[in-house]
């Protein structure tokens, strides 16, 4: 069958996070359990900020030890608990290991239970395990909207036409003098050159009050690609000139498309929502969980890795970080793996999981990835923390 894409350890993931190999995961993201005051199955009771904190410490510090240094740490937090977690974040993995601490909103409209604001958001702290060798990639071809390349070559590509002058004034002749030189360009043909040709004007950079300026390209840039360039006349507030524009192709040679920086902050519109994310698991197993994850929250940051990274999710909960794994590689052709840790978490007395069968929270997850691989594919293997070997372990059961 090729690499199993999900696997399901049951066991504290204090017990199980040190039995896996030291550098063996590309990819962790985890939605703890928020402190909200209440005893908690973790063998620890940690009502209060610092007992809070002493209960996730040891366990990002053994994370630390199983994430690649090329790899990159995503946890899911409310506000009740964000300002310590930043704190305990810096302490486990470095400052200069913070790489954005993103505003997900997953309540449009926002809690309109109890008093005070109506939230509608949480928070995802990213970190990498070293930021000068980490592999993630900030960006995102869903954020990329089409219409904004309007033109076409005769080819059919799409493409837009940017300024090759650099429109940002900390980049002029003093700060950049490499970069400030002229060329020769055609406005009828749109033909540019670094060097002067027959029916050619000569073009310098300058900014639209007409102080000099700076390219964005080099002259062996530009001698290179000169078919992504092109000259033509513009109008501004000092008359018309002759300006040189970059063609900013959708989609590159190879056929790979663009790309675009994720910004800090994820809407519901594009990631789905608590009230999307409870029909996913509802439509597999049932409404058996309070507050999953949307699988388009976790699809979202699976594609800022390669293909075929190693994915951990210690606290699983209902399983949508597998359930993502598994929509993400059949959608894109990825052999991604994810390991999901869950603890043998009673469930409430009386709750749906419960009449449903699921006398833990790691039935829940199993639930939930048998069903996940009898519909998507990518089989499931499923291991106990106490069996011989641990997380490591032959699977003790496994689906197509």
């Amino acid at each position: 069958m090729g690499v199993t894409w999900n696997t399901v350890v049951e066991g504290d993931n204090l017990d199980v996070l040190p039995t896996l190999a030291p550098g063996s995961v590309d990819l962790i993201y985890i939605d703890p359990p928020y402190n909200t005051g209440n005893p908690f199955a973790y063998h620890d009771d940690f009502r209060g900020h610092g007992a809070w904190v002493a209960m996730m410490r040891p366990r990002l510090q053994a994370a630390r030890e199983v994430l690649a240094e090329t790899g990159a740490i995503f946890v899911s937090i409310d506000d009740n608990e964000a300002a310590h977690l930043r704190l305990l974040m810096d302490d486990v993995f470095g400052e200069a290991g913070f790489l954005a601490q993103v505003v997900v909103n997953l309540n449009a409209k926002g809690r309109q239970l109890g008093k005070g604001f109506a939230t509608s958001h949480e928070y995802l702290l990213v970190y990498a395990r070293d930021p000068r060798r980490c592999v993630l990639d900030a960006s995102s071809s869903e954020t990329v909207d089409e219409r904004d390349f309007p033109l076409t070559d005769p080819q059919g590509r799409r493409f837009r036409h940017l300024p090759l002058r650099n429109t940002n004034k900390k980049f002029n002749p003093v700060t950049a003098r490499t970069l400030h030189f002229a060329v020769w360009g055609d406005p009828e043909s749109g033909r540019v050159s670094t060097t002067p040709y027959d029916g050619a004007v000569e073009i310098s950079p300058v900014f639209g009050d007409g102080t000099p300026a700076v390219w964005r390209w080099s002259r062996p840039k530009i001698d290179a690609q000169p078919g992504d360039l092109v000259c033509r006349v513009v109008r501004g507030t000092r008359g018309e000139r002759v300006d040189v524009f970059q063609k900013d192709w959708l989609y590159r040679d190879d056929g790979r498309g663009r790309r675009k920086k994720l910004r800090t902050i994820w809407l519901a519109a594009e990631i789905g929502s608590t009230d999307t994310a409870v029909a996913e698991l509802k439509e597999l197993v049932g409404h058996v969980f309070e507050s999953p994850k949307p699988t388009g929250l976790v699809r979202r940051i699976l594609a800022t890795m390669p293909e075929d990274a190693r994915v951990l999710d210690f606290f699983a909960g209902s399983g949508t970080t597998g359930h993502a794994v598994a929509l993400q590689n059949a959608e894109d052709g990825g052999t991604r793996h994810c390991l999901s840790i869950n603890s043998a978490e009673p469930t409430r007395p009386g709750s749906n999981a419960q009449l449903a069968g699921l006398a833990t929270v790691a039935d829940v997850t199993r639930a939930r990835l048998r069903a996940v691989a009898e519909r998507v594919g990518g089989g499931l293997e499923e291991r106990s923390a106490g069996s011989p070997g641990g997380a490591g372990s032959e699977p003790v059961e496994q689906q197509a």
